[in-house]
C-alpha cells in the first residue's frame, strides 16, 4: 500500500499542510515514518479517514455525497437555459440549468455556492493525481 507525505495528503484532502498536522498531532489520522525520516500516512489509513471525514451529515435529505462549497464566478443566461461557473477550491465547475432556476437562487458573479455533484459514470485515473 503507498504511503503519502503531509503535503500529498493536504492536496489530495484539499486542507493546508498544517491541518493534517493537526489531524496527525491530535491522533485523528496516524502516521508513520518512511526511510528518511519524514511522516507518511499510510493508504488505507488516509482512505479510512476520508471516507469518515466525508460521511453525509445532512440527515438523509440529500443523496448526493460529493458537495464542493466555492464562488460563483460566472453566470450566462441564453433563451430558457443558464451556464453557471463556479470555483470551487483548486476545482472549475460548470452547471447548466433553467434560466429560471438560477434567477430564484440569485446566482450571480462572488455569491456563494455548493456544487453537489451526483453522476452516474464517474471516470477514474489511475497513479498520480492530476490538476
Amino acid at each position: 500500500m503507498p504511503h503519502y507525505r503531509i503535503s500529498e495528503v493536504a492536496e489530495l484532502l484539499g486542507v493546508s499542510d498544517d491541518t493534517v498536522r493537526r489531524w496527525v498531532a491530535s491522533d485523528h489520522l496516524p502516521a508513520g515514518r518512511d526511510d528518511a525520516g519524514r511522516q507518511v500516512i499510510d493508504g488505507r489509513a488516509l482512505a479510512a479517514f476520508a471516507r469518515a471525514r466525508t460521511a453525509d451529515d445532512d440527515g438523509g435529505r440529500v443523496s448526493a455525497r460529493n458537495r464542493l462549497p466555492g464562488i460563483v464566478t460566472d453566470v450566462t443566461m441564453d433563451g430558457v437555459m443558464a451556464r453557471v461557473d463556479v470555483a470551487a477550491g483548486r476545482f472549475h465547475l460548470v452547471s447548466l440549468m433553467t434560466r429560471e432556476a438560477a434567477q430564484e437562487l440569485d446566482l450571480r458573479p462572488g455569491a456563494l455556492a455548493t456544487a453537489v455533484v451526483k453522476a452516474t459514470t464517474v471516470v477514474i485515473e489511475a497513479g498520480e493525481a492530476h490538476g
